[in-house]
């Protein structure tokens, strides 16, 4: 038996693998290209000078006379240029996702230019009379034309009306969230569309109810405005809160319910206290809408210059009122005393937001680790 034998055959050429197996990829998440390398940045300058050039030629041919429509055109020239120098480079996918990056970029550095110049331009007014005096005395003996005086007045109002408002919103929200999320009853979907209705409500609005239900009857009063900071406060803090509950892990609940405890101590004992952070974060997000507020306070209590302790009687004053009624004088004094207001406005908002991340990312920690 004679055995033939087959001459050797070269082996199969190896298949060269995609970009995206070559740096680990999947076939199904390709590699991303957001990285900006010096290329980039060379057709962006290039990009810049061809857009500014055209669009300062365009204005001295066509005699525009607006800066702005000089820089529109300039960013517009600038997005063509630099989309056509990175496709000649790569591809129009590389080109398209350096484009989309370059308007997210933009849009962000404009809102970030835009509050710190508003910051800039509100300390450099407001800063010249916030000292100690302005929060210790009022505008009772002050007369338009006298410096002194202060906010004493409109801040014991604000503090009084923004109080009163979250110790009626706060249990009322929290149990409202409690019944749409937890116990899921019949009249649910008609008060959820009822809190989303008034999420929408103009302030203005809750002004004008209250002030035909009470102060036509009973007069201005720092409680009138309270209620209305209060229709205002209640939709935010219960979608809020609505939506802390839902991040609760079910696992919780489960685990609670097996060990035979009723529901409604599951939602008073593991529930609630694990959802505490949030929660007061949803409330100091309603008091910071409240507490800024001005055209309910011009239905309800009106405003005043000197300091009202009692919210049962009187007209009485609140931050918003302050600046908004100062700023109308024709007084530079005024106005001035109104710049420090709203300074001191926007330093209570900002506290009080940055009190709402700081709680805020606490609780995620703290929920982080009971997982």
């Amino acid at each position: 038996m004679t055995t033939v034998l087959e001459p050797d055959q070269p082996d199969p050429p190896l298949a060269v693998a995609p970009p995206w197996m070559r740096a680990g990829g999947s076939p199904d998440v390709p590699t991303r290209r957001r990285n900006i390398n010096r290329a980039d940045l060379v057709d962006a300058g290039v990009a810049l000078a061809v857009g500014l050039t055209l669009a300062v030629t365009a204005r001295v041919v066509l005699d525009w006379q607006g800066v702005m429509s000089t820089a529109l055109w300039t960013y517009l020239l600038f997005l063509l240029g630099f989309y056509l120098l990175v496709r000649d480079r790569s591809s129009s996918e590389i080109a398209l996702d350096r484009i989309v990056s370059v308007l997210v970029w933009s849009a962000a550095g404009t809102v970030a230019a835009v509050l710190g110049w508003m910051m800039v331009f509100l300390v450099a007014k407001g800063i010249a009379l916030l000292r100690p005096s302005f929060v210790t005395s009022d505008l009772s003996k002050v007369g338009p034309l006298t410096k002194g005086g202060g906010a004493k007045h409109a801040i014991i109002g604000s503090f009084e009306e923004v109080g009163v408002a979250t110790i009626v919103v706060v249990p009322i929200a929290i149990l409202t969230a409690v019944y749409l999320h937890e116990i899921k009853g019949r009249m649910s979907p008609l008060i959820r569309f009822i809190v989303d209705a008034m999420s929408g409500l103009p302030s203005i609005v809750a002004g004008l109810l209250v002030y035909t239900v009470w102060v036509l009857h009973h007069g201005f009063s720092g409680i009138a405005g309270s209620a209305a900071l209060a229709v205002l406060m209640l939709p935010i803090v219960t979608r809020t809160s609505e939506e802390i509950l839902r991040t609760i892990p079910d696992s919780l609940r489960e685990a609670s319910l097996a060990l035979g405890a009723p529901q409604w101590r599951v939602v008073l004992q593991v529930v609630l206290p694990t959802a505490r952070a949030g929660l007061l974060t949803a409330v100091i997000l309603g008091v910071a809408r409240a507490v800024g507020e001005t055209a309910p306070l011009l239905l309800t209590t009106l405003g005043s210059d000197s300091t009202n302790l009692n919210l049962l009687h009187g007209p009485q004053s609140a931050l918003p009122l302050f600046v908004y009624q100062l700023i109308r004088e024709p007084s530079v004094i005024q106005n001035n005393r109104a710049w420090s207001g709203a300074l001191l406005l926007v330093i209570l908002v900002l506290i009080l937001f940055v009190a709402a991340r700081m709680v805020a990312s606490r609780g995620q920690k703290k929920l982080g680790r009971s997982r």
